[in-house]
């Protein structure tokens, strides 16, 4: 291993761009020291080294990152996907019927639709985003995993006249446009269309709540991401607007992660 990448980065991560660079496994690489990659990949792996010190996650460095037990692609045109989403997929795998039709709003890479498609093989899954370059990161995780899930380019709903579900998730845009994370660690590297609403956090759940009774089957439900003090703000929506079962469910360090409703009238 160069000593320039040992001595810059946390052992872990040298390990895991030597890697990336020369396909050698953590294993061979402790129990093989001597080895030296080649010039060519000590070149690439300067070139890896630099742009962590600089900041850059090592999702995008990888080209991947695992997600509820799959492996996915990511690049900078798709958020990395977080544990703290997974609790989104297990709220939709708790409410989605036998055969269910879920509709994965803003998919990214695809990390959620491709969760529940992969745990629950009798579901159609259908996922959008408005950005084609998104769309085309979680085509390519659907055909490496050989998963059928249905993209579309969409705005929200835009592209989805007359399509009805049983249930609707979304990791939004849910960052105020004045939060000061988004120029801080791996979110200045993310998209930054996919991170904020460029509002108060709370814009994109508004509208994904005024238009999902069009598009959901009487009692279907709807479950949202959003920031850990948004809770209470996001259950309001819901509840003012007629939603019953209104709920917030907690992530792993308990903080209120997910919250939804059940949409009990007709279709619109």
């Amino acid at each position: 291993m160069p000593p320039s990448a040992s001595s810059s980065l946390p052992r872990l991560e040298t390990h895991m761009l030597v890697t990336a660079v020369t396909g050698w496994s953590r294993v061979a690489q402790l129990t093989h020291p001597e080895r030296s990659p080649s010039p060519a990949q000590q070149a690439a792996l300067a070139a890896l080294v630099a742009r962590r010190l600089a900041g850059e996650p090592m999702a995008y460095l990888l080209g991947e990152r695992e997600f509820y037990g799959l492996t996915l692609a990511v690049s900078p045109d798709v958020l990395i996907p977080r544990p703290d989403t997974e609790t989104l997929v297990e709220v939709a795998l708790a409410h989605l019927p036998p055969n269910g039709r879920v509709l994965d709003l803003g998919t990214g890479s695809g990390a959620v639709a491709l969760a529940i498609q992969h745990s629950r093989p009798d579901a159609t899954v259908s996922a959008v985003d408005v950005s084609a370059a998104a769309l085309a990161v979680a085509q390519r995780n659907g055909v490496q995993l050989g998963l059928a899930v249905q993209w579309q380019v969409s705005d929200w709903y835009s592209a989805l006249a007359g399509q009805v579900f049983d249930l609707i998730v979304s990791n939004p845009p849910y960052i105020a446009q004045t939060d000061l994370h988004l120029a801080q660690g791996d979110l200045r590297f993310e998209p930054v269309s996919a991170l904020t609403d460029h509002a108060d956090g709370l814009a994109a759940i508004r509208r994904i709540v005024a238009d999902a009774p069009s598009h959901l089957a009487a009692g279907g439900w709807l479950w949202m991401e959003h920031g850990w003090q948004q809770g209470e703000a996001v259950q309001a929506l819901l509840t003012t607007q007629g939603w019953e079962a209104v709920a917030t469910v907690a992530d792993l360090a308990g903080h209120g992660r997910v919250t939804g409703g059940c949409w009990r009238g007709a279709v619109a």
